[in-house]
């Protein structure tokens, strides 16, 4: 395993680690943050088992470091209003006209922005698939593993105190969120293979 996958580990964990410092909701970070400690734990065997491109693993690191950031302030309250507001006196919920706290949003959008490529190393790599059904099974992947984490999400409201379900979920009163939420991956996902398409054409062919 190469060095610079080492160090994404190892920064990650200590991203966890401060972004429990001073935790402002103790009570519902296990369950922001254990997944995360979770897979950094067991990277290092999955990538002698199921080597991955540096790129691909970089890619798993950014979104990570987001989710991390989200479970902090378990998603609803992070604060980028009031950052954005101090950098350049304005808002962008006034901005954009955004009425609900949308990190999790772009969470969603960055899960399949993100993590369709690496999907797509993984089937070509590991699983034999040519470029196209690669590219399909990302996709559907996406689609599927979103409708899963609200299933996910369904069923841990059942067995979650009434008091700490809105806190985990975050809907923020919006009926819809779980649908905008998977409709959100799956427009990552579509960019992002739009995007490397789009890359693939400008790449200059080798004679």
């Amino acid at each position: 395993m190469p060095r610079s996958q080492w160090f994404l580990i190892a920064s990650l964990l200590a991203a966890v680690v401060a972004a429990n410092i001073r935790q402002p909701y103790p009570e519902l970070a296990p369950l922001q943050h254990a997944p995360t400690v979770v897979v950094c734990l067991a990277a290092p065997w999955l990538l002698r088992r199921w080597p991955l491109s540096t790129g691909a693993v970089a890619l798993i690191w950014m979104f990570l470091l987001l989710h991390t950031l989200g479970g902090r302030y378990i998603y609803s309250y992070v604060p980028y209003d009031s950052w954005f507001a101090a950098a350049t006196g304005s808002r962008l919920s006034a901005l954009f006209g955004i009425a609900r706290n949308g990190y999790d949003r772009l969470v969603h959008l960055a899960f399949g922005l993100l993590l369709t490529p690496v999907i797509v190393e993984v089937a070509r790599r590991h699983g034999g698939l040519g470029h196209r059904s690669a590219w399909l099974l990302g996709f559907a992947m996406v689609g599927l593993v979103s409708a899963l984490y609200e299933i996910f999400e369904w069923l841990l409201t059942i067995a979650l105190a009434p008091d700490m379900v809105e806190g985990y979920n975050g809907q923020q009163g919006d009926m819809w969120d779980p649908q905008k939420d998977m409709a959100t991956a799956q427009l990552g996902s579509g960019l992002s293979w739009i995007a490397a398409g789009l890359f693939a054409r400008r790449r200059p062919r080798r004679s």
